[in-house]
């Protein structure tokens, strides 16, 4: 299959994934004395940043200060509490690109993951941009590791990212990722 008729099923698959996910993932959230999230979706999207003086999201697991984090915006896709205008960013999503964890800062909390390096979890394709840089496309498995706020419900579940990561002939990072993130 050639890089033009692969981006084409990937672009489907990934429209298709987005148009479902309402219904795959409706993202309820519920009081129950405490609050609590079901499922939801999220877009990545945008350049990375090197974060230099990372914010305290109170995360143990994740030092956003140590130099290690790039950050990017998070978008509304279904379930997320707060703004649902697809075009606002709602948080900032911190990761490192040397190194295997990653964090959400969103409405309601903060949450962190570490990505699942198995044999069965690396990008499935790479194509030439045409322009000297090139877009890694792939599904990354993460598991949550700890939560504060209404996402302490989720540690222990499960983040599905469907990716496209593009790195730029001028050595920035541009990110378009979507995020189907899980409770256990």
């Amino acid at each position: 299959m050639d890089s033009k008729a692969l981006m084409n099923r990937k672009t489907a698959i990934g429209a298709a994934l987005v148009a479902a996910s309402p219904l795959l993932f409706p993202g309820r959230v519920r009081a129950q004395g405490t609050a609590h999230v079901d499922d939801f979706v999220v877009l990545l999207q945008g350049l990375y940043q090197p974060v230099v003086h990372g914010p305290n999201l109170g995360l143990s697991a994740v030092d956003l200060s140590d130099g290690s984090y790039s950050t990017t915006k998070i978008y509304p896709r279904g379930g997320t509490p707060g703004n649902t205008n697809p075009n606002k960013a709602i948080g900032d999503f911190y990761v490192q690109f040397v190194g295997d964890l990653c964090a959400y800062h969103i409405p309601g909390g903060s949450f962190a993951m570490r990505f699942d390096f198995t044999e069965s979890n690396f990008p499935t394709s790479v194509v030439l941009d045409e322009e000297g840089g090139q877009i890694l496309f792939g599904t990354w498995e993460l598991d949550v590791i700890e939560g504060t706020g209404i996402y302490k419900s989720i540690v222990g579940g499960h983040n599905h990212m469907d990716d496209r990561l593009h790195f730029l002939a001028n050595g920035d990072v541009d990110e378009f990722c979507f995020c189907f993130v899980s409770g256990p």
